[in-house]
C-alpha cells in the first residue's frame, strides 16, 4: 500500500535535528539578525498601506521585531498570531511597537487590544524548511490551516524566516502542509 504521509517519526526526528541547530545558529543572533532583516524588507516590498503578519518570536526563532518596525515606520499595519485553540486557524491582531502585551498559549506575546486584521503577507517562523520551501512547524497545524483559509478568500504570501542552519535536505511533508512563497535567512533568499 502507498501512502503520501511521512513515515511515523520523520517529522519529530527532522525537529530534533533543527531545533539542535536553530540553538546553535541563535546563540550568533546579533550577528546574523541584521542581515537578515535586510534581506526580509527586501522581499516584503513596498509597505506602505500593507497588511503584514510578524511573530512574537519564542525560545530561539529568528526575531522578526527589527523587521517589524521598519515596517511599520514605513506605513504598513502589522499585526501578530492569536492561537484560538487546537485545531484552530490563526487570528491577527494589530501591533504596534509601543502596543500593550500580554501572555498567549506557548510563550509567545500578544496584543492586550487592538483590531483583528486580515494580512496580505505573513512572516512565518518554522522550525525546518528545505530548499523546495517546504515548512516544518511545531506540529500543531495552525499555520496551514491558516494559509489554507487565507489562500481560499485572497491572494496570501507567506516568507519563511529562519537561521540558514535550520535547512534541511528534505522537509516530510503531508497532503496538508502549505508551501511557503519565499525563505528568507541571514543569507538572503532560498529558491526553489
Amino acid at each position: 500500500m502507498t501512502t503520501d504521509l511521512p513515515p511515523p517519526n520523520a517529522k519529530g526526528d527532522s525537529r530534533t535535528v533543527a531545533f539542535a541547530a536553530r540553538k546553535i545558529a541563535h546563540a550568533q543572533a546579533d550577528e546574523k539578525t541584521p542581515a537578515a532583516t535586510g534581506h526580509l524588507l527586501e522581499v516584503i516590498g513596498p509597505a506602505k498601506g500593507r497588511i503584514i503578519s510578524g511573530y512574537m518570536p519564542i525560545r530561539t526563532e529568528l526575531s522578526p521585531l527589527p523587521a517589524m518596525a521598519a515596517l511599520f515606520a514605513a506605513g504598513a499595519r502589522l499585526c501578530v498570531p492569536v492561537i484560538k485553540g487546537a485545531g484552530q486557524p490563526l487570528d491577527f491582531r494589530e501591533w504596534t511597537p509601543d502596543a500593550p502585551m500580554e501572555s498567549g498559549p506557548f510563550g509567545a506575546r500578544i496584543p492586550a487590544g487592538g483590531d483583528w486584521l486580515i494580512p496580505d503577507t505573513l512572516i512565518v517562523p518554522l522550525v525546518a524548511f528545505d530548499a523546495r520551501l517546504n515548512r516544518l512547524g511545531y506540529g500543531g497545524g495552525f499555520y496551514d490551516r491558516t494559509l489554507e483559509r487565507l489562500r481560499a478568500a485572497a491572494p496570501t504570501r507567506a516568507i519563511g524566516f529562519a537561521y540558514a542552519a535550520q535547512e534541511l535536505p528534505k522537509v516530510p511533508q503531508e497532503p496538508t502542509d502549505q508551501p511557503l512563497d519565499a525563505l528568507i535567512t541571514e543569507n538572503g533568499g532560498v529558491a526553489p
